[in-house]
């Protein structure tokens, strides 16, 4: 496998611009890093309401967004109400299993609506999804993360946002991240001008997205919303890589073990089988108990059925 750029799709969810570059075009996950959204940036006008998401469910997966700017409203079934705020994490769980399944809704808050007095009338984030291992029985959960490790290195920060990473100093720092499989997230943020080396993990997949600014790996440039991916195997010193950039830049450092599994996904489901895919329509579109309910008056999203052809 050689060193491979996936180009983004452009979509719109909730009224928030979207990049978008897992799934992508047949590509495999990146370890179970199964979906990845880059959403906005975007500025709100004082009465545009700003991310809008109703009520909708997933399965098999966690729910994993790294907020960049802006403030987000959680609401999920389990009860859980968390307003997530700039270099925070929230992390959902759904569960593993046909008994299993969480909804929730998202929106922008703001000072007068809930918001902290900070809180910008913009949007910024990533979001992903995790795919759970199916042959563990994972419950439902929600957990908030409010404080990571953070380090500098040649004037760029760093911020472990899942796993444990040991840096060039041969430090080492552990998120608190809730994890059911070997992964690591980094946000990489150049404060200056400067040049940064990324650790590799033996047996992982890789990727690096380009949030802000543009980045140089390997002799080549790549641009915002440009996504790099490649496993050890591609590099020629398996232990490390260089990426250059100017000040302002924003990257994520991606790596995970791939998952001994098939990652399907439809909508907002993940699961290992088609039929799995088709049950969770059947049950999200029936108002099944197994997703819970959500105190919102937000719209209800409906799941679309498969297409012809999908492959299971």
């Amino acid at each position: 496998m050689s060193i491979q750029t996936l180009e983004p799709r452009l979509a719109d969810v909730g009224g928030i611009p979207i990049a978008r570059l897992l799934p992508n075009k047949g590509k495999q996950p990146i370890g179970a890093w199964c979906f990845l959204d880059h959403a906005g940036p975007a500025e709100f006008g004082e009465q545009e309401p700003g991310l809008q998401v109703g009520r909708h469910p997933h399965t098999n997966l966690q729910t994993f967004t790294w907020m960049l700017e802006g403030e987000v409203l959680h609401k999920d079934s389990l009860g859980n109400e968390q307003v997530i705020t700039k270099n925070k994490v929230n992390l959902m769980t759904a569960g593993t299993g046909l008994t299993q399944g969480i909804s929730h809704t998202e929106q922008s808050v703001f000072p007068d609506n809930g918001g902290s007095d900070e809180a910008a009338h913009a949007l910024h984030a990533v979001q992903l999804w995790i795919a759970l291992p199916t042959d563990q029985q994972i419950e439902r959960s929600f957990h908030h993360y409010p404080d990571l490790p953070t380090w500098t290195e040649n004037d760029v920060k760093l911020t472990l946002t899942t796993g444990s990473y040991t840096n060039t100093a041969r430090d080492t720092y552990t998120a608190p991240t809730l994890q059911y499989s070997k992964l690591v997230g980094i946000d990489v943020h150049f404060m200056q001008d400067s040049e940064v080396t990324l650790n590799l993990f033996e047996g992982f997949e890789h990727g690096i997205l380009v949030v802000v600014g543009e980045v140089e790996f390997k002799g080549k440039t790549y641009q915002q919303d440009e996504l790099i991916r490649f496993d050890e195997a591609d590099i020629t010193d398996k232990r490390s890589v260089q990426v250059r950039a100017t000040q302002g830049t924003r990257l994520m450092f991606l790596g995970g073990e791939p998952l001994n599994q098939k990652v399907l996904l439809w909508w907002n489901f993940v699961a290992d089988n088609k039929e799995d895919i088709e049950q969770s329509i059947i049950d999200w579109n029936n108002g099944h108990e197994r997703f819970g309910n959500v105190d919102s008056d937000m719209k209800r999203l409906i799941a679309p059925e498969l297409p012809q052809g999908f492959k299971g």
